[in-house]
Order: structure tokens, then C-alpha cells, then sequence
């Protein structure tokens, strides 16, 4: 079975086309053993203890309703100083299993590449994504990139497909006016 045969069959979640703020990087050898995909902020926000509730019931939504805000003020922080908020918006084809991008740049065939992006969610995600290279198609101005992702936690990929359904959704409504 070609490589092409066995990238198509092994393709379980839904994919969608979506415009998303993006970068990649090639993941040098050295590198590879250590890397693990995560939710950008995820650690600065897991220092803190959740507070027990307050009997005053207003009170207790409202020290809620403030932790979410400081957690909204300091994701967007967090996003600002690791650079997402510079990304370019590129568009890509994105499902749980891995991405499409075009680049002008070529990689080669197992190359393991770092993925800055962030998902546009409420509140938005912010991923570093790792993903091997299992396809490359020479197109006009550039390449088509295909990815499969490694180094994956099940709560990032939840993260990923929610976001794929949430655009579905979205292509769905356009659709219907």
C-alpha cells in the first residue's frame, strides 16, 4: 500500500478548512525526544488553587465571575508575550489527526515540525503542536504540507475537534442564508 493509500484510510476525524493564526518550525533532532504538545498558559493557570465556594451565594459568583476575568486578562498576556498575537492568519485544513498547509518553503518527508496556532474559541487556544510530516505536493507557489500529529494529549485533540465542529457549524449557517 502507497504512502498516499494509507494517510487517506487512516483519517478518523472530520476535517474543515479554517483561517487560523500560524507558524511552523522544523523540530531539530536533538530536540525530538523532549517534545510534548501543549496548551499555551495551561501551566501559569494550574499554579493557582481553585477556591472553595463562599456560603453568601452572590458573593461566591461574584469572586467567580472576577477568576474568570483575571483568567481571561492573564491568557491574553500570556499570548502577547510567547508571540501569538503576531502570528499571520493562514489558512489551513485542520481535523484531530493532523493539518494541511501550504508553505513556500519545503520540508521533507519525517521531518517533525513545531505548530504555533491558535484556535479562534471562546476563550481562544493557544497550541504548540507537534506533527510529522507524511506528505508533500509541489504546487504553483510553494507546497502542500500534510501533518500528522505526534506527541498528543486526548485533552488537545478534544480542543482540536472541538474547534473543527464549531467551524462545521459555522459553514453550516453560512449555507443555509
Amino acid at each position: 500500500m502507497q504512502n498516499d493509500e494509507r494517510y487517506t484510510r487512516m483519517r478518523e476525524f472530520s476535517r474543515v478548512d479554517a483561517y487560523v493564526p500560524f507558524a511552523v518550525r522544523v523540530v531539530p533532532p536533538e530536540e525530538r525526544p523532549n517534545i510534548k504538545s501543549k496548551i499555551s498558559g495551561e501551566t501559569i493557570l494550574a499554579e493557582f488553587q481553585t477556591l472553595t465556594d463562599v456560603e453568601d451565594k452572590l458573593l461566591s459568583d461574584w469572586l467567580k465571575m472576577l477568576n474568570a476575568k483575571l483568567d481571561s486578562i492573564i491568557s491574553m498576556l500570556t499570548f502577547q508575550r510567547e508571540g501569538f498575537s503576531s502570528l499571520p492568519f493562514v489558512q489551513v485544513n485542520i481535523s484531530g489527526g493532523g493539518l494541511r498547509f501550504n508553505s513556500k518553503e519545503k520540508y521533507n518527508q519525517g521531518d517533525v515540525l513545531e505548530i504555533k496556532m491558535l484556535l479562534p474559541m471562546i476563550p481562544p487556544v493557544a497550541l504548540y503542536i507537534y506533527g510529522e510530516v507524511v506528505k508533500i505536493e509541489q504546487q504553483i507557489n510553494g507546497y502542500a504540507i500534510a501533518v500528522k500529529f505526534i506527541a498528543i494529549d486526548e485533552d488537545i485533540r478534544d480542543e482540536i475537534v472541538k474547534f473543527v465542529f464549531k467551524r462545521q457549524r459555522e459553514i453550516l449557517r453560512e449555507k443555509r442564508r
